[in-house]
């Protein structure tokens, strides 16, 4: 979760992944790695999902989900990080995952936990917010 201060707000990056529904906000997310720590994998992700820097901050939480696929029970587990935005454009996808984001977008934080689409999401948009409060 890449937060920055806009007009004396916080802001959150946001994007529609390809196929979605306009209106249809997430937070950038994927697979780490071989190798790879869940932080830079967050990282990682920010950059090729939004074309943005960021800076860490602090391990947000995990959000743990079971959902079928092709009649197995697959046990998730999501961890969210909360950075800092520490430059690039917003919208400026590496031509090579382009095809992943149909939008890209900065929300209000306060408004996060109502405009993320996920219920995990949205409870670490929350969670972001308590911490930053609204002036920050």
């Amino acid at each position: 979760m890449v937060v920055r201060r806009q007009r004396g707000r916080w802001a959150v990056a946001a994007i529609r992944p390809e196929g979605k529904p306009e209106g249809m906000w997430a937070l950038p997310k994927g697979l780490i790695g071989p190798g790879e720590r869940a932080e830079t994998t967050a990282l990682r992700e920010v950059a090729e999902e939004t074309g943005l820097e960021a800076r860490p901050v602090e391990k947000l939480g995990d959000v743990r989900y079971v959902y079928t696929w092709a009649g197995e029970r697959v046990f998730k587990v999501v961890s969210f990080f909360l950075f800092r935005y520490a430059g690039g454009r917003l919208g400026d996808i590496p031509p090579e995952h382009a095809h992943e984001v149909a939008e890209a977008k900065w929300l209000p934080l306060e408004d996060a936990p109502r405009l993320l689409a996920y219920k995990g999401e949205r409870e670490m948009a929350a969670k972001a917010l308590d911490r930053l409060g609204s002036a920050g």
